[in-house]
């Protein structure tokens, strides 16, 4: 088994460290060389039964670009909504979506069906399908960030709606849409913490 030093901790524990969800992008073009490049990476990523149940679609079309840029502003409205008073103005003020500027966008799907795996793995837990492609998608993260490239995630959007407006199989089920491109900016204060929205907090891990 390949064995690793000091200094490669050191890196990983460091990507991990500074792994942003990017929201400010510049619309510089990411070259298709980068482009294969993170699509070599994602593939490397584990997942149920060897079943690499994750489908990507890069959406370029403008026209679909529009249909899905209108499916946010619909349901972010409907989740603005659900505050009131001075936490309604602090999600006003948030930036939730890098559509407007991302030069690549990327539609994830979770194959629900994969012949791949043969099974393996997910009958009392089919779940882990979609768990897969949450560790690609990680993956894909990771990547982007050592390349100098921002990702964002954005989940405001109506997975009924994905899926039909892409024209995928019955069996694809919507997993996120991943914006892609250069950062706007060099600042690594989390969006959140800038914004005073939340800091990070985590649940230590229990004995039992």
């Amino acid at each position: 088994m390949t064995q690793f030093n000091d200094a490669d901790r050191d890196t990983l524990d460091r990507i991990l460290r500074w792994r942003r969800d990017m929201r400010h992008f510049r619309t510089d073009p990411v070259p298709e060389p980068l482009l294969e490049e993170l699509h070599e990476a994602m593939e490397l990523s584990p997942s149920v039964g060897n079943s690499r149940p994750w489908r990507v679609i890069r959406v370029e079309s403008p026209d679909l670009r529009a249909e899905i840029r209108a499916d946010f502003i619909r349901c972010n409205a409907e989740a603005a909504a659900g505050y009131q008073g001075a936490q309604r103005q602090a999600y006003d003020a948030l930036k939730l979506a890098g559509l407007d500027r991302a030069p690549v966008w990327l539609a994830v799907f979770t194959k629900t069906d994969p012949a791949e795996g043969h099974g393996l793995g997910r009958a009392t837990m089919p779940a882990t399908l979609h768990q897969s492609t949450a560790m690609a998608i990680h993956t894909l993260w990771l990547a982007a960030r050592v390349r100098g490239l921002g990702l964002g995630m954005v989940s405001i959007l109506d997975p009924a709606h994905i899926g039909p407006l892409l024209r995928v199989p019955e069996s694809w089920e919507f997993t996120a849409l991943l914006c892609l491109g250069w950062p706007e900016f060099t600042d690594d204060t989390p969006l959140l913490h800038r914004a005073g929205w939340q800091a990070n907090t985590a649940p230590g891990w229990e004995k039992r």
